[in-house]
């Protein structure tokens, strides 16, 4: 009898171990904004009309990235990115499409280019297929609850948040942006206004849906994900804050679109109150905090006058493979991995997100699972970390201001490599090579000045092309 009450005892105690390792395992919690510029925050001190005190309380919790980069110029592909830790390249979805009816799953060379392309511009997949273990798969297997709240622009079904690991998605919308505008009344097929709250912004709204399921798995690992529509067109806002913003306009100012600062605004309002619903649940200490930008800033819509926003002192934006195109805002919270309010010029892209998630949540990736990115978790610690190249893939050339032939980047140290496919003479590449640190804005092609950093640059370009092995990029070493 004493063997059998020692045994439930012990199997007692076990059970309780593990139950207090799992509610101990941090929540995450991941924000990405849309079309948010490296310049449209006071987080890097380049802006003098935007206001964004929430995400400096943010980074006062955590560490901010100086050179963090999307995967791509535009969204879907960036999106993609994060969920699978692989590159564009590799999932080929490499343009937004993923709203329209058309089902692509493979990319497939074009048939066709304009008469002064020099080289094809390839059909892009439309949709994310549901055969990868996305982050939100493998935090649900960890035993994670899991909630899309947002944009998604992945797919509809059967490629929503629903099939690729998410318990609930908000508002189930698969379009490019908020269904007709930002303030209500929406055109969401599923997803009606408050008839409490009449004008409710979309964000505002977002905000009260995660808080409410914050609150219902607080005792619980959860992994939220909220994908901002903010601050992609429509473009439209609150009009006390637009009208607050226009007694600010300096018209001297590139950045001077009172609508676009009443959008920055609403979404900075819904970051806070992320933010005070942790603090106030008594989870902030145990809640990783993740906030970033699928890509740079619209720099070429028509907005009050003006364009929508300004990436200066970085050339070009939304769309285009210049660093105002990719460089995107980034901070990183960790509570007892990070140091607070810390800094950091150690490159990272969308693609390491997941393997970093995966090493400090020592989760283990799925079987033969390979990943593009790399874990940054010793970056996050404060030691050292070897250097890598940056891949950028992006075989499209959108008619936007300091547009690019389809091309490829590579990022090593200060210098940036660009390889223009066939843009060269006697269809040879053509080489855009700049030292950031001396020239941020790009202005100066080193190609032909400096062939030894281009030709590091282009073995870089061959480096990327080849996938890690999970377990290798959770070490933050490559395969």
């Amino acid at each position: 009898m004493k063997h059998v009450l020692f045994a439930v005892a012990l199997y007692v105690f076990q059970s309780a171990v593990g139950l207090a390792q799992e509610s101990a395992r941090p929540n995450v919690v991941f924000i990405l904004a849309d079309d948010l510029g490296w310049a449209d925050t006071t987080l890097y001190g380049h802006t003098k009309f935007y206001n964004t005190p929430n995400l400096e309380r943010l980074a006062k919790r955590g560490m901010t990235f100086t050179h963090a980069y999307s995967a791509s110029p535009l969204c879907s592909p960036t999106r993609s990115a994060i969920l699978t830790g692989l590159s564009p390249a590799r999932t080929g979805i490499t343009t937004p499409n993923c709203h329209l009816p058309q089902v692509v799953l493979k990319a497939t060379a074009g048939v066709s280019a304009p008469p002064s392309a020099k080289s094809v511009q390839p059909e892009t997949v439309t949709r994310l297929k549901t055969d990868y273990a996305t982050l939100a798969k493998s935090l649900k297997a960890a035993g994670y609850a899991t909630g899309h709240f947002g944009k998604w622009h992945l797919g509809h079904e059967p490629y929503s948040p629903r099939e690729h690991g998410f318990d609930v998605d908000i508002p189930h919308h698969p379009g490019p942006g908020p269904a007709g505008s930002y303030v209500a009344p929406w055109k969401f097929k599923d997803f009606d206004p408050d008839p409490n709250v009449p004008h409710q912004h979309i964000e505002d709204r977002m905000a009260k849906e995660a808080t409410a399921w914050i609150e219902q798995h607080k005792d619980e690992p959860f992994f939220l994900n909220y994908w901002m529509f903010s601050v992609h067109a429509p473009f439209d806002a609150k009009r006390d804050l637009i009208e607050k913003h226009r007694g600010r306009v300096n018209p001297k100012d590139p950045q001077r679109s009172p609508t676009y600062a009443a959008m920055v605004e609403s979404m900075d309002d819904a970051v806070g109150t992320l933010l005070d619903t942790l603090d106030r649940l008594k989870l902030a200490d145990n809640t990783i905090i993740i906030f970033t930008s699928d890509n740079g800033g619209n720099m070429y819509s028509e907005l009050d006058d003006t364009v929508p926003t300004s990436n200066a002192p970085l050339r070009g934006g939304k769309a285009t493979m210049f660093e105002g195109g990719t460089r995107v805002p980034c901070v990183v919270c960790w509570p007892g991995v990070v140091e607070a309010n810390s800094k950091t010029a150690v490159p990272l892209q969308s693609e390491d997100y997941y393997p970093t998630l995966l090493d400090g949540l020592g989760i283990s990736p799925a079987k033969e699972q390979l990943f593009d990115g790399m874990s940054i978790l010793p970056v996050l610690k404060g030691e050292k970390f070897a250097d890598r190249p940056l891949f950028q893939y992006f075989p499209h050339s959108p008619p936007v201001p300091d547009w690019l032939p389809p091309s490829v980047s590579v990022h090593r140290g200060d210098w940036r490599l660009i390889r223009i496919f066939h843009g060269g003479d006697k269809e040879s590449h053509h080489h855009l090579l700049y030292d950031l640190r001396a020239d941020i804005s790009e202005t100066n092609n080193l190609a032909d000045a400096k062939p030894g950093p281009s030709n590091v640059s282009a073995r870089g370009h061959r480096e990327t092309q080849s996938p890690r092995p999970a377990d290798s990029t959770q070490k933050g070493q490559r395969a």
